[in-house]
């Protein structure tokens, strides 16, 4: 099973407060949180891995 990548917005101003990353087989295996932007409010810096 790919891995899915669990990830937090700290933005104060960002109503977002988590959402899941699904990858496939073909994503490289050294892709991680900087590599991605908030889907509601585009900041990369205020993203945050959460760890299960």
């Amino acid at each position: 099973m790919p891995p899915t990548l669990e990830v937090e917005c700290t933005a104060a101003d960002c109503e977002i407060d988590m959402f899941e990353l699904h990858y496939t087989y073909d994503m490289p295996d050294d892709v991680g949180v900087a590599d991605f932007s908030c889907p509601y409010c585009g900041g990369t810096d205020c993203l945050e891995e959460i760890e299960v």
